[in-house]
């Protein structure tokens, strides 16, 4: 909560109020603290995370692709389904034991069971190669997570700071009405002027449109969050501790949100390379069969081995080997391309939100003391009939923006802080 006056100046200027009835913005945005209510439905900003991840499409479909993908590793790298084969061999269509089942020596009724066996480098390739999209399916869930996270807490946080200023507005109306209810006994005992009156008013049709743009910025935040949670809740009076360590995030660069499929990719490249470099050497099967014959001849088992031939590997084999370590050359070449991006954009990032360090702690220690002091001036020099009531509105317009640029300022610093705090995986 912003701390906007020094203690001294504070009761200086409290005094000054109460002799005038009129309450300057800074002791609004100082009481800040006080006026902010504690709703009976507000949402927290961790509930609002946690509903976001639990209302949110993606990340559901995320999780079915990881479960899917771990469901399919248990047959990577297994055989292919055995073949039966059933049919008749040497069965006589001509001559005189034409379409006879017994008189034929050679006529069998044949059954037997065939197995394809590729080799064990293409089945150590497959298991390879389904483990890495498993991989990557989770490393694509856990950077959906820190996505809907990040949008959710900046949705909170929008809202949470336009709450604020609408308090802060409420109260700087209510000093304004007061500031008009005194006016008429003011112009009546020759102690301001009839323009004063003129002066309150348009000051006050100001603050209605202010007040607009302030309700319409708090509609459209709230309708932002509610797409998130589902709850149109005021926010909590509490504003959440986002801690960013800048030196951290740039060591851990590998784990940004946008690099974590990155390995997985490469393996699931370098499995399907090795596997077209396994169908090199080519596969092999075995098969058994049994045959029926009439009883006067017997019957016969027979087996028999086959063998891929790779006759042609120039023509078949090594484009698609050369095929796929193309594939992984872009691979390499798109992730280093990501991971130069991304610490440029890390850096910019840190660099954003020191400078919002910077900018509010100005505006804390310096701009909003000038202003206090400034509205302060100008009470004493209207009350000593030293200056007229324009004077005395310019200083409050002044110290009011100043007090909203301070939760500007914070809000921006916030958003920053939630960005980065959920860009980098645990």
């Amino acid at each position: 909560m912003l701390n906007f006056v020094v203690a001294g100046r504070f009761r200086r200027l409290v005094v000054a109020v109460a002799r005038l009835r009129l309450a300057p913005v800074v002791v609004v945005t100082a009481g800040c603290a006080l006026i902010t209510p504690s709703w009976a439905g507000t949402l927290t900003f961790q509930d609002a995370l946690n509903l976001a991840e639990q209302r949110s499409p993606t990340l559901r479909a995320r999780q079915a692709g990881v479960e899917g993908a771990y469901e399919g590793l248990s047959a990577a790298g297994q055989l292919p389904d055995p073949k039966l084969a059933v049919g008749v061999e040497n069965y006589p269509v001509t001559g005189v034991d034409r379409f006879s089942w017994n008189r034929e020596s050679m006529t069998m009724r044949r059954i037997g069971v065939m197995q394809e066996v590729p080799n064990a480098a293409k089945r150590a390739a497959q298991r390879g190669s389904a483990e890495a999209r498993a991989e990557r399916e989770r490393a694509m869930l856990e950077a959906e997570r820190l996505s809907v996270r990040r949008d959710a807490a900046v949705a909170w946080l929008a809202q949470h700071y336009a709450e604020r200023k609408l308090q802060v507005f409420s109260t700087l109306e209510r000093e304004n009405q007061v500031l008009q209810s005194t006016l008429a006994a003011r112009i009546a005992g020759g102690r301001a002027a009839p323009a004063d009156a003129l002066m309150a008013r348009q000051e006050a049709l100001g603050l209605a449109e202010r007040r607009d743009e302030l309700q319409a910025g708090l509609d459209q935040a709230r309708a932002a969050l509610e797409g998130w949670t589902g709850r149109l809740d005021e926010t909590d009076a509490s504003t959440p501790n986002l801690p960013v360590e800048s030196a951290a995030l740039l060591q851990r660069v590998e784990r940004h949100a946008e690099l974590l499929p990155s390995a997985a990719m490469l393996a699931m490249a370098r499995a399907e390379m090795a596997e077209a470099q396994a169908s090199r050497r080519g596969d092999w099967g075995w098969e058994v069969a049994y045959a029926n014959r009439n009883r006067a001849f017997g019957d016969m088992v027979s087996f028999q081995l086959t063998f891929d031939l790779p006759v042609s590997p120039s023509t078949r084999q090594e484009p698609r080997l050369v095929a796929k370590r193309k594939e992984l050359e872009r691979l390499e070449a798109e992730r280093d391309d990501a991971r130069r991006r991304v610490q440029v954009d890390l850096r910019q990032q840190i660099s954003e939100l020191q400078r919002l360090e910077r900018a509010l702690e100005r505006q804390k220690a310096s701009v909003l003391p000038l202003a206090a002091e400034r509205v302060q001036l100008s009470l004493a020099s209207y009350e000593g009939g030293r200056a007229d009531l324009s004077s005395v509105l310019a200083a409050r317009k002044e110290a009011a923006e100043a007090g909203w640029r301070s939760l500007d300022l914070e809000a921006q610093l916030m958003s920053q802080r939630a960005r980065l705090a959920y860009l980098i995986a645990e």
